[in-house]
Order: structure tokens, then C-alpha cells, then sequence
């Protein structure tokens, strides 16, 4: 059986991200827990990792920035991926999970040599209806006020995170 560290299984996608800072910012984000793969979809036009700000955000996560590939479309970026969670704000969505629900499926899948895409939308409108599509799994991030969304790179960072811990926990099982 192929096992790779859940960290290892996971790819970040941004789809038409618009703001250099968020790009640098999820760059940041995944590479503070241990994932070094992110693809961009279609960035808008400031929104590419050689950017003054995206490079001021990304704080000692360069190198993920500059590894980071652009894609033309969702379809090319979740080629040869297996799997792939849409995130959404959306409520009322069925088949939603949580964070931390992705994590440890992300963990179980990642034992088997599996990768996994967490495939976020753009900061003024999400994923399109035809982009969540293309993803099996639906994961949305709970919160408490009656606020539409989180910012772009803050999601990032919760759903990095939980992979971490669902990674830790992986190791200590000896998965």
C-alpha cells in the first residue's frame, strides 16, 4: 500500500483569484502547514504570484509561489486528480462537510497514495455553479455571524490547517 503525508496528498486551487494579496497570502497559509501545492486558475490580471504584494504577502513562501502553476481552466488544473472538494458560503447546499470532515477523508485517501483538491472560488463570487461541478465533494466552513463569506486567504488557511492536524493525527494512528 502507498502512503504519503496527508500534507503531501493536498492541492490548492484558486480559481480567477483577483487580489495579489490573497494569492500571497494562501501561499503563506498552506506553506505554515506543511503544502506546497497551489494552482491558479485563470488569475485576474494582478493576481499572479510575481506580484509586488502577492510577493510581500507570501512571507518566507516563495518558493511556493513560484512553483505555483497557472492553469487555463478548472478541468486542467483537477487533471490527474482524483478528488476534489468545492468550497462555498452557500447554506442549504446538500452533501456540505466541514473542514475537518475533508481532513480526515483527505487522510484516509492520502494513505492510499491518493491527492486531493481544495478548490476555492474567487473573493467576489465564488465558484460558478459549473466549477463546483467538476468536484465531487462540497466542503463549507461553519461560522457563527451572519456574515456571507471569509476572506479568500483566511479559508485557506482554516482548511490548511485542519489537513495539519488530520495529518498529525494520521502519524500518531501510524497511517
Amino acid at each position: 500500500m502507498l502512503t504519503m503525508p496527508v500534507t503531501s496528498a493536498a492541492v490548492f486551487v484558486l480559481v480567477r483569484p483577483h487580489y495579489p494579496e490573497n494569492v500571497g497570502a494562501a501561499a503563506r497559509a498552506i506553506k505554515t502547514m506543511g503544502i506546497t501545492t497551489l494552482v491558479l486558475v485563470k488569475p485576474g490580471r494582478l493576481a499572479v504570484p510575481d506580484h509586488e504584494m502577492a510577493l510581500k504577502m507570501a512571507v518566507k513562501s516563495w518558493d511556493v509561489l513560484e512553483a505555483a502553476r497557472i492553469a487555463k481552466t478548472l478541468e486542467e488544473a483537477l487533471d490527474g486528480l482524483p478528488y476534489a472538494y468545492a468550497t462555498t458560503s452557500r447554506r442549504g447546499v446538500s452533501g456540505i462537510v466541514s473542514p475537518r470532515e475533508a481532513a480526515a477523508a483527505t487522510a484516509k485517501r492520502a494513505g492510499t497514495g491518493e491527492r486531493v483538491a481544495f478548490v476555492f472560488g474567487n473573493e467576489k463570487t465564488g465558484l460558478s455553479a459549473e466549477d463546483s461541478a467538476l468536484c465531487a465533494g462540497r466542503l463549507r466552513i461553519p461560522m457563527a455571524a451572519d456574515q456571507p463569506s471569509i476572506n479568500l486567504a483566511q479559508a485557506v488557511q482554516l482548511v490548511a490547517y485542519e489537513l495539519f492536524v488530520a495529518g498529525l493525527a494520521a502519524r500518531q494512528e501510524g497511517r
